[in-house]
């Protein structure tokens, strides 16, 4: 558009210049000539033929002329609005070119209907002027022309725009389709695996080569991802039965051994246990980061009703209660199986350090609800609370690290309780932290995510077929 304006409008312009130079002189050498003509009549004494010079003067041109004698007296007027001998001496362009001086000018003429191009000329001899000749040319045809000719390099240019529009669509679209194949193919990959790889034979070579490129990386990701998934799931098997086979080895020993040795050999026998439980946390946690499972609504209060009936009996065998709080929760979106687990983790831990005599506390509440202020969209906590020693900051801040424990913790544990507890988590869309509970203790707060709109229907409870996937790991 910029070329195109910086073209057409200097050639439209100088186009326009042109034809109002070329009209005005050609008006103007037309009226001197008339006026030649008629100073010959009129210095023979001729007058009776300006009429008809006049006459023959106007017909095609659409002019108006008016001659008066050197007095400034009309000889003829081609309108014949102007009587025969009416004085127009006082008129300023008759009035100069009664002193041999011509003068043209642009103005609105009644006698043609719209504004004229007006040249006064004497018709003289020497310096003797014997008549005056005003022709007035119409400069509407003129005018026409000037903007046909806009109009003209005006389609031309939109021509040209739609030209090179359409040539610039085809392009771009032929260069952007590499790259919204690559858009596409990107978007699988991310959602685990790449069915159609994007092509390599169209685009510019720069974008074929990149398509190349993404399609071999893809394919080695997917190689290796297939192969760690077939690890973390031929490991549990393949670790399963050595494990066992160690422990029933050293559990043999025993009737052979010397007393004072069993303590020995009870630790060895819980070293295998918290392996064979270390094992399985990895593999946990293996197959949490490569599943893509999708998160479903899960009824939250009827999960923590569950669950808190099945710790119940186990808490009472170490003189602990399990106290369910709150107002209901409703549902959340969750990756199914996945609250059970993250539950059984936060009371097993729990339950380790809290003391006989105490309680357990399971409260949920709504945030961002009416109560407090904000809107129904609000999120959900599941708090766990203990009366135990509780953590520091500092230990607080790496409780979710692998393998991490606090020094006085007990040693069966793994540290890998809570990093999975915070991965199903998030899997859901949620967060876990943990807070210093209000009497001592820790509060364990895991945030979900509510659902919304309430779908039609009995609402589904969270499935359980999946619980094998993910294992706690006390």
């Amino acid at each position: 558009m910029l070329v195109l304006l910086g073209l057409e409008v200097p050639l439209g312009y100088f186009y326009a210049r042109g034809e109002v130079s070329r009209f005005t002189g050609d008006g103007r050498h037309s009226a001197e000539l008339l006026a030649q003509a008629l100073e010959v009549r009129v210095e023979r004494r001729a007058t009776s033929d300006v009429p008809e010079l006049v006459s023959d003067f106007i017909e095609g041109n659409g002019s108006h002329v008016l001659v008066v004698d050197a007095t400034g007296k009309v000889l003829a007027d081609s309108d014949e609005a102007i009587a025969v001998g009416t004085d127009l001496s006082a008129q300023p362009d008759i009035d100069a070119a009664r002193r041999d001086r011509s003068l043209s000018t642009t103005r609105e003429n009644r006698a043609v209907q719209g504004d004229t191009f007006t040249v006064t000329v004497p018709g003289s001899s020497g310096t003797t002027v014997r008549c005056v000749v005003r022709v007035s040319y119409p400069v509407a045809p003129v005018t026409a022309k000037i903007h046909g000719i806009w109009t003209t390099l005006a389609l031309i240019g939109l021509g040209l725009l739609v030209a090179v529009a359409a040539i610039a669509f085809a392009l771009a679209h032929w260069v952007t389709g590499p790259v919204r194949a690559l858009e596409h193919a990107t978007a699988e990959l991310a959602d685990g695996s790449l069915k159609a790889p994007p092509t390599t034979s169209q685009g510019p070579p720069e974008l074929r080569r990149l398509a190349h490129t993404f399609t071999r990386t893809a394919t080695r990701l997917q190689h290796l991802l297939q192969a760690q998934r077939a690890f973390a799931s031929e490991a549990s098997h393949q670790l399963k039965t050595p494990l066992t086979a160690l422990r029933l080895r050293l559990e043999n020993f025993e009737p052979y051994l010397d007393p004072r040795a069993h303590g020995s050999l009870e630790e060895a026998v819980g070293e295998v246990e918290r392996l064979g439980r270390m094992v399985h946390g990895l593999l946990a946690l293996a197959r949490l980061e490569n599943s893509a499972t999708a998160p479903e609504a899960t009824d939250l209060d009827a999960v923590v009703a569950d669950r808190a009936a099945t710790w119940t009996a186990f808490a009472a065998e170490h003189h602990v209660d399990i106290m369910v709080t709150g107002d209901p929760a409703g549902r959340v979106w969750a990756v199914p199986g996945a609250l059970e687990q993250v539950i059984d983790n936060l009371l097993s831990n729990a339950l380790r350090v809290t003391p006989p005599g105490t309680a357990i506390t399971l409260a949920t509440r709504r945030t961002g609800d009416e109560r407090s202020g904000g809107g129904r969209s609000g999120g959900v906590e599941l708090h766990v609370i203990d009366q135990g020693p509780g953590m520091s900051e500092s230990e607080r801040e790496r409780a979710f690290d692998r393998f991490w424990r606090a020094a006085d913790s007990y040693h069966e544990g793994t540290g890998l309780g809570l990093p999975i507890v915070r991965q199903l988590t998030r899997a859901g869309g949620g967060d876990v932290i943990l807070k210093v509970a209000p009497g001592g203790g820790l509060d364990a707060v895991v945030r979900l995510r509510p659902v919304v709109e309430q779908p039609t229907g009995t609402p589904r409870r969270a499935r359980s077929g999946q619980r094998e996937e993910w294992v706690s790991v006390f």
